[in-house]
């Protein structure tokens, strides 16, 4: 089942104890495993499709000027272009769990790769705009799928001790993912550009062959010795993985008792209304803060405002790195409740200066003043934008540990 694929990632990745659960310090020492070459690989391979990911969100503004030239389409043609990657997101986001429950994570990372190499190439070698939609609707596909998979694998292969910083790397390469197709966007045609985008997945498909499948996905299907060498390759040859395998199968079974005894419908009991609304209102207003707006058409935002469309996008390109290390920072510091105020604050002010800026360009003694305005309007929003990008955190405070795994599942599936 979809839900029980995400429900054990879920789990694995960041929830509280699960119910019957025991903790005590000396199991937890026990369970303490450090980094292994393998563990190290496999997340490697997993975070090539965070960085394809990136890739994708970051092609559309330094392509644009180029796509509208060479095959003259229109600005509503181009945005068709540009958006209908959301739309295969959407389909990519619904298939997620069904596909990692049949064919694993490891294949499934592996058959998303597959079908976006496809869509850049769709797209590098594109005569018509029909062909372009049809490569940027598969990559969002796939993207749809991997921003599923991709977490929920480095969480199940990692111990619990290490789970954290493993997969914050995630959000890290997708930022780079971002700043590296900005900054050689600015260099090569979107055609080339198109073509180096494949790299990732290029490499992903060849690894992906070489490292292990996940220990939780084959516990669950009952194969147990490839469960166990699997847990051993990556813990380390000399590691003892007993009582972490023994741990992995109770969560398996209470995880499958739970998923037994509860459906989706128990989260519109009147008793979670206001989570409900809280939670899930953040979430779709977020997705219609602007910020793909900004990042889909940065190129001509700063082209308006007489800002250097050379310089500008490099600029934005070069902070996305150090201010997604400043985002894990300031999270691990101020509550979320705090963090989502002071951060949607910020857009709002940001925003609404980025468009105070372009009004001053009717003022003959004011317009020197637009390209500055909007420049740090644009820094300052994107960092405000990426510290709430997870406000799905503040339900997995309100919700029994069953309930936030089917809530947060509603949310994969329909809010993607």
């Amino acid at each position: 089942m979809a839900g029980d694929g995400i429900e054990e990632g879920l789990e694995s990745a960041s929830s509280p104890l699960l119910p019957g659960e025991k903790s005590t310090s000396s199991s937890a020492t026990r369970n303490q495993h450090y980094i292994t070459p393998v563990l190290v690989c496999s997340t490697l391979v997993a975070l090539c499709g965070s960085f394809t990911y990136g890739c994708s969100v970051g092609y559309s503004s330094p392509a644009e000027s180029g796509i509208m030239e060479d095959l003259g389409l229109s600005v509503s043609a181009y945005s068709f272009f540009g958006s209908i990657v959301t739309i295969g997101g959407m389909v990519g986001a619904i298939l997620s769990g069904k596909m990692a429950d049949l064919v694993g994570r490891r294949g499934t990372m592996w058959a998303c790769q597959i079908i976006c190499m496809a869509g850049w190439l769709a797209i590098a070698f594109a005569k018509k705009a029909w062909c372009l939609d049809i490569g940027r609707f598969l990559v969002g596909v796939a993207i749809g799928i991997l921003t599923y998979v991709v977490p929920v694998y480095i969480s199940e292969i990692t111990p619990k001790n290490l789970r954290g910083r493993f997969t914050s790397a995630n959000q890290l390469l997708v930022c780079c993912g971002f700043a590296v197709t900005y900054f050689v966007g600015s260099i090569v045609s979107w055609r080339a550009l198109s073509l180096i985008a494949t790299i990732p997945s290029i490499l992903q498909i060849v690894c992906l062959f070489f490292v292990p499948e996940s220990p939780r996905w084959l516990a669950k299907l009952g194969r147990q010795k490839e469960f166990e060498a699997s847990l051993q390759r990556l813990r380390g040859i000399e590691s003892d993985i007993s009582e972490e395998a023994v741990d992995i199968r109770d969560a398996i079974e209470i995880l499958k008792q739970t998923s037994a005894e509860t459906r989706t419908l128990e989260l519109f009991q009147r008793r979670y209304a206001y989570v409900i609304i809280v939670g899930e209102g953040l979430i779709l207003l977020q997705t219609f803060g602007g910020n793909s707006a900004v990042s889909y058409y940065l190129g001509t935002i700063f082209a308006k405002a007489n800002v250097s469309t050379s310089s500008g996008p490099i600029i934005f390109a070069l902070l996305q790195i150090p201010t997604s290390i400043a985002t894990v920072l300031l999270m691990d510091s101020f509550g979320r409740r705090t963090l989502l105020m002071v951060s949607a604050t910020t857009s709002c002010l940001c925003l609404f200066l980025v468009g105070l800026s372009f009004c001053f360009q009717e003022s003959h003694n004011l317009k020197e003043l637009t390209p500055i305005l909007t420049l740090v309007g644009i820094l300052v929003f994107d960092l405000a934008w990426k510290t709430t990008k997870n406000p799905e955190l503040f339900l997995q405070k309100k919700f029994k540990t069953h309930l936030y795994i089917n809530q947060h599942k509603f949310i994969l599936e329909y809010l993607y």
